[in-house]
């Protein structure tokens, strides 16, 4: 094996630690309830989980539309749009022609029965995660966490760094 000359072969004095990096933790916290979820949504249904977020959110709120869905989850207006065509061609969720233009979807009763088979896998996931917490507990969990999603909004609406000029861009690499 022919090795570089300019391969970097030991960590940078100043990278970021993965144990202690909170952004990192809440990732790979949040990816791993994903992965399990979808995993046993496909297996069980056929249906993944942004199928499964747009059934969550029309139970919930009947009438939204694809971007009422994709705001509400926080996904792409493209990814709710091929589950909403997914669903539809499935008969668990109809579409209609609402007030101007707009298209708002429902649940069929194939749907609803679909939510009612989905759930628990979902659930399973927060019992997961908050196994051994007390109420009080789960409160604060919840609060922080909806703390923490305000405060990442706020930062989406900002200028990142590379408006500041501070990250260098090797136009080579882009």
């Amino acid at each position: 094996m022919r090795q570089r000359a300019d391969a970097i072969r030991t960590p940078l004095a100043d990278g970021i630690d993965g144990e202690t990096f909170t952004p990192r933790l809440l990732a790979l916290l949040s990816n791993s309830l994903v992965w399990r979820e979808s995993r046993a949504m496909r297996a069980r249904f056929g249906l993944g989980t942004n199928d499964w977020r747009v059934i969550a959110t029309l139970a919930m709120k009947p009438g939204s539309t694809a971007a009422d869905v994709s705001e509400y989850v926080e996904v792409n207006k493209a990814i709710v749009s091929k589950s909403v065509a997914t669903l539809t061609q499935r008969h668990l969720v109809v579409v209609e022609t609402g007030p101007g233009r707009s298209r708002q979807l429902y649940l069929t009763e194939e749907g609803a029965a679909m939510h009612d088979a989905m759930l628990p896998i979902s659930l399973r996931g927060q019992e997961i995660i908050l196994q051994g917490l007390e109420p009080e507990q789960v409160g604060r969990l919840n609060e922080l966490l909806r703390d923490l999603l305000a405060r990442a909004r706020d930062l989406q609406a900002e200028d990142p760094l590379l408006d500041t000029g501070e990250i260098p861009v090797d136009a080579e690499a882009v």
